[in-house]
């Protein structure tokens, strides 16, 4: 085979994989092909939440009884935490950009928005740079999860900041949403889900 064939071969060979990689693995289970189990907790989901299941769900429902206990920790973290839904949405974005997961970011960049997280602040996360001008609490969160990712700890200024700031229930809460929404990007990134739009991470 001549060199050039060679670099042809390989070159399509690269394409054929990085097509693999890019196929979903975890797509939507149409409702005749799914487990009563499977049927149940979609219904479940419909009925609790108002819509179909969706993003991290859809490959959660492989599992459906740990698809309805995770649905469970979100209703919780996302809508009755300790932390006021601004905290909570910075959050969701740090640990969207420490996963490069961009379901997650889809999703909750708009709700971070609509939260009153700054654009100036989301595009610094997306830069992965640290964003001027947080408040106080902004400041306490951001450094809470970025240390989790980064060291797997909190150092002892940082947690006496945020205890402050947040209370020792918010930084639980904190705690708990930088746990699930890891849980979500990681099941995302395993099952190779697909944004709606063009990836915005990398």
């Amino acid at each position: 085979m001549s060199g050039r064939r060679v670099a042809l071969a390989f070159a399509l060979a690269l394409a054929g994989v990085a097509c693999a990689r890019a196929q979903d693995r975890m797509p939507p289970i149409s409702p005749d092909q799914m487990t009563p189990e499977q049927a149940a907790a979609a219904k479940q989901f419909l009925e609790t939440r108002k819509t179909p299941v969706f993003g991290p769900f859809v490959p959660l429902l492989r599992s459906p009884e740990l698809m309805i206990r995770a649905k469970e920790m979100g209703d919780y973290l996302r809508y009755r935490s300790a932390l006021p839904p601004r905290l909570s949405e910075l959050a969701i974005l740090l640990t969207a950009r420490a996963w490069s997961q961009n379901v997650e970011w889809e999703i909750h960049q708009p709700e971070a928005l609509k939260a009153g997280v700054s654009a100036a602040t989301i595009a610094a996360i997306a830069a992965r740079r640290r964003p001027a001008g947080l408040q106080p609490d902004e400041a306490a969160t951001y450094d809470v999860i970025t240390q989790l990712d980064r060291t797997k700890t909190v150092d002892d200024k940082t947690y006496a900041r945020a205890s402050k700031l947040l209370g020792e229930k918010g930084v639980v809460d904190l705690v708990g949403i930088n746990g699930y929404y890891t849980l979500l990007a990681m099941t995302l990134n395993v099952a190779r889900t697909k944004p709606s739009h063009p990836p915005a991470l990398h």
